[in-house]
């Protein structure tokens, strides 16, 4: 399979698995009214508002599902071709098979929980616990820098997910616009303090995300990491900054990260890190995982060529429910560290 195929066929089963979220997510939810209708009658009793929460969750997974198709129909600008023409090509390759599989769908549910990390004022905390402190950087050493004079320095930012922290960097957007209220805490009904926070809708985005300085200059580039920018030769030495959030442990070779951010960087270029190293490929059959320490990965890192000017630790959640009963808190490595000069 050529690269161009390859992309499609990543693309075909990411807009496969939103257009089989309404579905899918009835049919967990089905479950659980099945379950509760098999209560004993004196049971039932005992509860009687949850059959109705069950039934708020199917008008909420429509809330999510307009959204979603919103989001499919777009999907063509990015490959020239209707949307609906590669999901029913899905269906023709997968023939009697389902047409998604259960991490597709894991992958949709963790995508809505994305967008309150980044797009809502639900998720500004902590956007600020781990935003913020490569914000401060950047500003300690761009201060001096006029806005408009900005648009020159080039920041790279990899794994950007939903994209807020890149924007974050471009621009300091205040405007609001709240044009879509979505439900993500509603797929499992484990640690809710209560149903009515969890079937609380949640509006995206909280602000304007067109509303960038005239003088930034931000795109985006699919494709992975190592492969996009560490071909490239040409872009050897053309990045003042790169930043990485929650980003290096989602490597299988965390040291061909740590070269190609190197590489590209300028002499006297910034590296900007934080976040944990749950490496995302230890143990997962059929990958190679390398899964260096904290203390390896700074020490490689300086054998490379880097220099550590700050560094230091926050606690930081991720796509955590705000009124959950159940927080994963990182003790996110925080650093700030330049390319030394030859």
């Amino acid at each position: 399979m050529d690269e161009a195929d390859a992309e499609r066929a990543h693309l075909r089963t990411v807009l496969t698995a939103f257009t089989y979220y309404k579905a899918h997510s009835r049919n967990r939810n089905h479950r659980r009214r099945r379950d509760f209708l098999a209560l004993p009658e004196h049971h039932k009793r005992l509860i009687p508002d949850v059959l109705e929460k069950i039934d708020k969750v199917e008008h909420c997974i429509e809330k999510n599902m307009i959204m979603l198709r919103d989001i499919v129909k777009c999907a063509g600008m990015f490959m020239g071709i209707d949307p609906r023409v590669l999901v029913a090509e899905g269906s023709q390759i997968q023939g009697d098979k389902p047409p998604v599989t259960p991490m597709d769908m894991d992958k949709v549910r963790s995508t809505l929980k994305q967008f309150v990390r980044d797009w809502s004022d639900e998720g500004k905390a902590e956007r600020d616990a781990t935003y913020g402190p490569i914000l401060e950087a950047l500003e300690n050493i761009y201060g001096d820098v006029e806005v408009k004079d900005r648009g020159n320095i080039r920041i790279l930012v990899p794994g950007a997910g939903l994209g807020r922290l890149a924007y974050d960097i471009a621009s300091k957007g205040i405007s609001k616009q709240h044009e879509y209220e979505i439900h993500p805490f509603i797929h499992s009904f484990s640690n809710i303090r209560s149903s009515e926070q969890q079937l609380q809708p949640i509006r995206i985005p909280d602000i304007v995300p067109s509303q960038l300085p005239a003088t930034a200059d931000f795109s985006m580039a699919a494709g992975e990491f190592v492969e996009v920018y560490g071909g490239d030769e040409d872009g050897y030495g053309t990045w003042d900054v790169v930043v990485t959030c929650f980003f290096i442990d989602t490597a299988t070779n965390i040291i061909s990260y740590l070269e190609v951010i190197h590489n590209i960087l300028k002499e006297g270029g910034t590296w900007i890190n934080i976040g944990p190293l749950l490496y995302h490929f230890e143990d997962l059959p059929g990958e190679d995982s390398i899964e260096l320490s904290l203390e390896e990965v700074k020490r490689v890192s300086r054998d490379i060529g880097f220099e550590f000017k700050t560094e230091n630790t926050f606690n930081t959640t991720y796509t955590s429910n705000p009124d959950g009963m159940l927080k994963y808190v990182y003790e996110s490595a925080f650093w700030v560290a330049t390319k030394k000069s030859k």
